[in-house]
């Protein structure tokens, strides 16, 4: 028998269930087809994944958005990540466009868990390679996992948007907390607008409620742009916009990445409070409303997996990164 070599690496993509049109989108830029895969759940809800063609020496990207439920659709891709390697995949890159567990990123009070380091450890030990991601909650997350983190920034997507369109207004970059200072002010160098910062308070006892406490930033008459990572119950956004508007605000536009959109978040962005939204689909969007324009990151994933594959530099992709 002849042994063939071949030196030519092959690309995989692999999606799970819950956002199967971005990976569809990424597959089509890049040119490829996803791998056929047979999954579903067990009457018991145990989730089953086979892939129905051989992966053998693939560098293979599994590519799984974290939207509700998220511990079946975490547990679908670390069950994908399994099949791979014992199907001796030659290397497995983990795409997380929403990070799971991102936000319990630290320990607040005694007794807690630090589940976003769980969640890169589950990673590893299922047999991930790599790891990439877009705006993690906080960038300290990339030293959680044991191998090479490409972190990927919406940043250069949203704030051109916001440039090309808002760009002859009166901007002022507003940072909803002091956790997103350094973010808003990359955004305010990229607009060239000045920097507005919103002082909150949570008690870590209630989840989800916020109260804010003071506006440091001239934010009267100008069109105000609220950046932020994440919407999930646009609790904090809201109780931001309200802060602006109270101050004597004009147009106030929200830009972030993830839309997690838990209820009531949809109810509150169409309220007075806020004009404009602007996310990007790394989650599926079930529910919209006229306020919404949701700008694809599918564009920027299929660039840094082309770039891995091809083993070329990831950071030149974009500038805004820190």
């Amino acid at each position: 028998m002849q042994i063939k070599n071949s030196s030519q690496k092959r690309l995989l993509l692999a999606t799970g269930r819950a956002h199967p049109e971005l990976a569809q989108e990424v597959a089509t830029l890049l040119d490829t087809e996803l791998v056929p895969t047979t999954a579903y759940n067990f009457a018991n809800g145990e989730i089953f994944v086979r892939f129905d063609e051989s992966v053998r020496g693939v560098d293979a990207f599994v590519i799984q958005s974290h939207s509700a439920p998220i511990n079946d659709q975490l547990m679908e891709q670390l069950i994908m990540v399994d099949a791979l390697k014992r199907a001796s995949a030659k290397r497995i890159t983990v795409v997380s466009p929403f990070f799971p567990y991102a936000r319990q990123d630290k320990k607040h009070k005694g007794r807690e868990p630090i589940s976003a380091r769980l969640v890169a450890d589950l990673y590893k030990a299922a047999g991930a390679d790599r790891l990439m991601s877009v705006d993690l909650h906080s960038p300290q997350i990339q030293g959680f996992f044991d191998g090479p983190v490409d972190h990927l920034w919406a940043l250069p997507l949203l704030a051109d948007y916001v440039k090309q369109t808002f760009g002859s207004e009166n901007l002022t970059v507003v940072s909803p907390d002091s956790g997103r200072v350094r973010v808003a002010d990359i955004w305010a160098d990229r607009l060239g607008a000045p920097l507005a910062i919103i002082h909150k308070r949570r008690d870590p006892n209630k989840p989800n409620q916020v109260q804010v406490n003071e506006l440091v930033g001239e934010v009267e008459g100008r069109v105000c742009i609220l950046v932020d990572d994440m919407i999930d119950t646009a609790g904090t956004i809201v109780a931001a916009a309200k802060a602006l508007r109270d101050n004597g605000a004009g147009r106030i536009i929200v830009a972030a990445t993830h839309a997690v959109f838990s209820d009531p978040a949809v109810e509150r962005l169409s309220g007075p409070e806020v004009d404009n939204v602007i996310v990007t689909n790394t989650l599926p969007i079930e529910k919209t409303f006229e306020k919404l324009t949701v700008l694809s990151i599918a564009p920027l994933i299929a660039r840094a997996i082309s770039s891995v594959f091809n083993d070329d530099s990831v950071t030149s992709l974009f500038d805004g990164h820190v």
